[in-house]
């Protein structure tokens, strides 16, 4: 059997009636820069390829192993001990061989920031929970740099949203993080990105969830799930139509609840829910 030969428009004609051709052209022409190639990074990926996205500035510097297997979207015993950033690249161009990527292998640092946002035209967060230097970093280049930043954490077995869109509320105007120790700037990120909680109502054993020892269970369903929301975003704010919530508004999605709820923090985290939620956890966690 002759190989098969890619062609952009026949890849991705399923996707017109939702896009018209034009709108599918445009998406092909638009850059995704994506930090952070595991459980939600990947998930993105894929689903920004098969939208038919074509430049991609990806970040990583991990590799894949066993315990990575119930979430992450390229590990599998093919792929133990390889580049997480590798594997990645060649899943999106295996989808779309015409795709312009740029890598980043030692992941996004303060001396390489500037060349991974350079020419984006939309940040999708999937850095790991932990990595908050480089989180409110890229955060920040991209409010200065007018960069919508979009960010769908997995959060048990759903998924909670924020949009920060350029001009409006920014990243740290809404979690309030600077001068704050490591740790509660974990509680304050956690709180933040979902005031809801809904997640908290199935956790069967909250041992297994520690914000000081940097350690959290994870499904398939809320990395999936993260992906399919951020890319609706996506392709409403790359394509400019359908309304935008952004920050301080946001929602949670809990299917395995049956429940959607949307959430304001208006004042971010000045907020009295907030600051409530923020003491509360302080105490339980005995930070001072």
């Amino acid at each position: 059997m002759a190989a098969a030969e890619f062609d952009y428009e026949t890849g991705f004609s399923r996707n017109i009636g939702w896009f018209t051709e034009e709108e599918q052209a445009k998406l092909g022409s638009k850059k995704v820069v994506i930090a952070g190639c595991g459980g939600a990074g990947g998930n993105h990926a894929n689903t920004m390829a098969r939208l038919g996205i074509g430049k991609f500035h990806l970040a990583d510097f991990d590799t894949f192993g066993i315990e990575n297997f119930n979430r992450q979207a390229g590990a599998a015993m093919s792929t133990v001990g390889k580049s997480k950033l590798g594997v990645t690249e060649a899943a999106v161009l295996d989808i779309n061989p015409e795709a312009e990527i740029k890598t980043f292998p030692d992941g996004v640092t303060d001396d390489n920031l500037e060349a991974f946002l350079e020419g984006a035209d939309l940040y999708l967060d999937s850095l790991d929970f932990f990595a908050m230097h480089a989180r409110r970093s890229i955060f920040e280049a991209c409010a200065k740099r007018n960069i919508p930043a979009v960010t769908a954490a997995p959060l048990g077995m759903g998924t909670a949203f924020l949009c920060f869109m350029p001009g409006e509320m920014t990243f740290e105007e809404y979690f309030g993080l600077e001068g704050k120790s490591e740790d509660e700037q974990y509680l304050r990120f956690y709180l933040g990105l979902s005031p809801a909680g809904l997640h908290n109502q199935y956790l069967v054993d909250p041992t297994k969830l520690s914000v000081t020892e940097k350690r959290g269970p994870s499904t398939i369903i809320g990395c999936t799930m993260g992906a399919a929301v951020a890319a609706a975003y996506v392709v409403k704010i790359l394509l400019g139509r359908g309304d935008v919530v952004s920050a301080p508004e946001g929602a949670q999605w809990d299917p395995y609840l049956n429940k959607l709820e949307k959430t304001n923090l208006e004042g971010g985290h000045l907020s009295p829910v907030f600051q409530t939620q923020l003491a509360g956890a302080k105490q339980l966690f005995g930070l001072s």
